[in-house]
């Protein structure tokens, strides 16, 4: 399939899950689909179009939480991007980990860091964060406090 007729069939055939699409340059395209549409986008993206996962990345944006799923379609060098927001007083989306082993380690620092929780997720143990570091705290949201009084955490800058 060439780009324009990916674009066309995603676009037909989730008509009712997509909220906005953004193609951004000849290789990118960001496409927003609601959060409860995730899991089939994904897998069809994955399974049928042959679309490499990448990677996802998350961002706390103030009223929202959004997250980014990443994936390449190499044969058209094309990166597809899932955008989903989630509202912060429901902070929870599929997991995709059970369907693919390469979002599995991504989603544990997504809810390490941010507090999403990935239903499904078959191990969401602690990936980066000491064990010592209390439950409920997201050290990349917006709202973060300092919890440890004899911390340095000046990254780096002298």
């Amino acid at each position: 399939m060439t780009r324009e007729e990916i674009l066309n069939d995603l676009k037909n055939r989730f008509k009712d899950d997509i909220l906005e699409v953004v193609d951004k340059t000849p290789k990118r395209v960001y496409i927003e689909i609601k959060p409860e549409s995730l899991k089939k986008v994904a897998l069809y993206i994955f399974k049928e179009l042959k679309g490499r996962f990448n990677i996802a990345s998350g961002m706390d944006e103030r009223f929202h939480m959004e997250i980014l799923y990443h994936f390449a379609v190499e044969d058209i060098n094309l990166i597809i991007s899932l955008r989903v927001k989630l509202q912060k007083n429901h902070l929870e989306i599929e997991s995709l980990a059970p369907h693919f082993e390469a979002v599995n380690w991504i989603e544990r620092e997504l809810n390490e860091m941010l507090g999403i929780n990935f239903k499904g997720h078959p191990d969401l143990r602690r990936l980066l964060l000491p064990e010592n570091w209390p439950e409920g705290v997201y050290p990349l949201r917006r709202d973060y406090k300092e919890w440890d009084p004899n911390a340095i955490r000046d990254r780096g800058v002298s």
